[in-house]
């Protein structure tokens, strides 16, 4: 599959940042994630099974507004809430927004949303959470509020990552292979930690919180450097934050060659590397608050048809099954559309 996704620990979604300086360097990751996925958030945004195109949004760990101007752009006639805990990130979404004459539909709220109250979200149609949730300590809670805010025939869409991206192949960097792998292996038991969601299925979560998941959708990505300029600042910024993260867990080799690695003037900077390939997974469910009369129609379709279903249910009619998901992504992305290859 065609996609991407780097993630850094990012604080966006929860809780205050440590200074404004970790949110000016977190909003340039975000800013170069939003150049490297803008086609595949379009894509994701396509594929999403509303009933009707949203008037009234809301972006849930909204960060520097990657997929704020994106819903702006695919629904014109939206109004969105940006949500965010960071007020530089927010100072900056509203930049932009004024910069392109879209403040006047953009309305920003500050929240951490481990809080056990929000502010008053009015009643979307639409409520967008992308590579947030999984920041959250008490995502159950968050989950339940979004469902009773939601509106009736609204739609709630999660998009999170697997784990965090590669940007090296095993064999690399002379000297030092497997470079990327250990660090990340040092990295896995404090980022759980942290993170303890990541990585998570969920439509059990969505399910016990009330709602009825209706699709899902699991994107791998790989995109190579020469296919986008951004991949050698992403992957910069990505190991910067791996090589600080691991100051006191990595040994002293591996750390050297991180160091060259990020050298801009090394002659083995990553900026210099032409092998370089963003790969990583994005999974999206998208779910809504069931609806009771359809709800009822269902049950009695199904007791009805009960014995037939029985004798004919396989695989193959199971719309979450591996092969049925696979043939939904190639449908809706396919091979030829926004460059990406469809696997589930």
């Amino acid at each position: 599959m065609r996609t991407t996704t780097p993630h850094q620990h990012s604080p966006h979604a929860h809780g205050p940042t440590a200074h404004p300086h970790a949110d000016a360097i977190q909003a340039q990751v975000l800013d170069l994630d939003a150049k490297v996925m803008a086609d595949h958030v379009d894509a994701v945004i396509e594929w999403m099974p509303v009933r009707s195109a949203p008037t009234r949004i809301v972006d849930l760990g909204a960060g520097t507004g990657a997929g704020t101007f994106a819903l702006l752009h695919a629904f014109p006639d939206a109004v969105v809430t940006a949500v965010d805990s960071s007020a530089e990130h927010l100072k900056f979404l509203r930049y932009r927004a004024r910069r392109d004459g879209l403040d006047d539909r953009i309305r920003t709220l500050q929240v951490d949303l481990d809080a056990a109250d929000w502010p008053d979200l009015g009643r979307p149609d639409l409520v967008w959470a992308s590579a947030s949730m999984h920041h959250l300590a008490d995502p159950d809670r968050a989950l339940r509020t979004v469902r009773d805010a939601l509106g009736d025939k609204g739609l709630f869409v999660v998009l999170e990552l697997s784990g965090l991206p590669r940007f090296l192949s095993p064999d690399t960097p002379e000297g030092r292979p497997g470079l990327e792998e250990r660090c990340h292996a040092a990295l896995e038991p404090s980022t759980s930690a942290r993170m303890p969601h990541r990585g998570s299925d969920w439509a059990p979560k969505l399910t016990a919180a009330g709602f009825e998941v209706a699709a899902h959708l699991a994107l791998d990505v790989a995109i190579d450097s020469t296919e986008n300029e951004a991949i050698g600042p992403y992957a910069l910024a990505a190991l910067t934050g791996l090589r600080r993260a691991g100051a006191e867990l990595l040994t002293t080799e591996d750390l050297a060659a991180l160091d060259e690695l990020l050298d801009a003037a090394s002659p083995h900077s990553i900026l210099s590397r032409s092998d370089l390939t963003l790969r990583t997974t994005r999974l999206v469910w998208a779910a809504r608050r069931p609806d009771t009369d359809e709800a009822d129609e269902a049950d009695e379709a199904d007791e009805a048809d009960e014995a037939d279903e029985a004798d004919e249910a396989d695989e193959a009619d199971d719309p979450f099954s591996p092969a049925a998901e696979a043939a939904n992504c190639e449908r809706v992305l396919g091979s030829g559309r926004h460059g990406l290859d469809s696997a589930v």
